[in-house]
C-alpha cells in the first residue's frame, strides 16, 4: 500500500473534496489514515514462541535420528537464548512484527481501529445520523467505510465495498491521496442521492484528513 507521505497539498486537495461533496448533501464525511492500527508485539511474540517450539522439536528429532546427544539443560538453555534473541529483534525492529501476524488478526485490529475512530471523532453524533468515516490503515493494507445508522438503513454494503475496492487500488499504486479524493466523491454522490442538502444544513465535522 501507500508509502509516500501525504503532502500538505494533498491534504488541501482532500479537504477541498470533502467541502465540495458536502455542498450537495446533509451528510458528513470524515477521513482518517492510520500508519498502523496496532504495535503487534504480543501476537508476534506468541507466533515466534510457537515457531521456536516447532523448530526445537524438529531439531530434537533430527539429533536423535543422527545418533547425536545433547544434555537437556544445554538444550533448554539454547532454546531460551534463541527465543530471547528473536524477542529482542522484534522489540528493536517494530516493522518485523506485522509480518509474523496472520492476516485475519491484522484485519481485526484495523477494523477495531476504524470503529474506534468512528466513535472518537464523533462521526456517530451528527444530527440525522448521516456521518460516514473513510478509513485506511496503511501497515495492514486495509480500508473501510463506516456509515452511521441513518445511512445504513438506505445504502447496501455492496456500495461501500465498491468504494473500498477503488480506494485500495489507488493506495496499491501509491496514490493514496487520489484514492481518498475519489472515495470522497463516490461517498458524496451516495449521500446526495439519499440525503440531499437542505436549507438548514450545518457543517458538523471538520473537513480534513486526520493522520494518526
Amino acid at each position: 500500500m501507500a508509502t509516500r507521505p501525504i503532502s500538505p497539498q494533498d491534504h488541501e486537495r482532500i479537504a477541498d473534496a470533502i467541502r465540495a461533496a458536502e455542498t450537495k448533501t446533509d451528510g458528513e464525511i470524515y477521513c482518517v489514515v492510520a500508519h498502523a492500527s496496532d504495535g503487534y508485539f504480543a501476537p508476534a511474540a506468541l507466533m515466534a514462541t510457537l515457531g521456536m517450539l516447532v523448530v526445537s522439536l524438529a531439531v530434537a528429532y533430527g539429533l536423535e535420528a543422527w545418533w547425536l546427544t545433547i544434555r537437556l539443560p544445554h538444550f533448554v538453555i539454547a532454546q531460551l537464548l534463541a527465543l530471547a534473541c528473536v524477542l529482542a529483534l522484534l522489540w528493536a525492529v517494530p516493522g518485523l512484527r506485522i509480518h509474523m501476524v496472520p492476516r485475519r488478526l491484522r484485519y481485526q485490529a484495523a477494523h477495531a481501529n476504524a470503529i474506534k475512530q468512528f466513535l472518537a471523532r464523533n462521526v456517530h453524533r451528527t444530527t440525522a445520523r448521516t456521518g460516514v468515516l473513510i478509513f485506511v490503515s496503511i501497515a495492514e493494507r486495509y480500508a473501510e467505510v463506516v456509515a452511521d445508522s441513518g445511512i445504513d438503513a438506505k445504502v447496501g454494503q455492496h456500495v461501500w465495498d465498491g468504494v473500498v475496492r477503488d480506494l485500495t487500488a489507488h493506495a496499491g499504486d501509491d496514490r493514496l491521496a487520489d484514492g481518498f479524493v475519489k472515495a470522497i466523491e463516490q461517498v458524496g454522490s451516495v449521500l446526495a442521492e439519499h440525503f440531499p442538502v437542505t436549507s438548514g444544513d450545518t457543517n458538523e465535522l471538520d473537513d480534513h484528513l486526520v493522520e494518526i
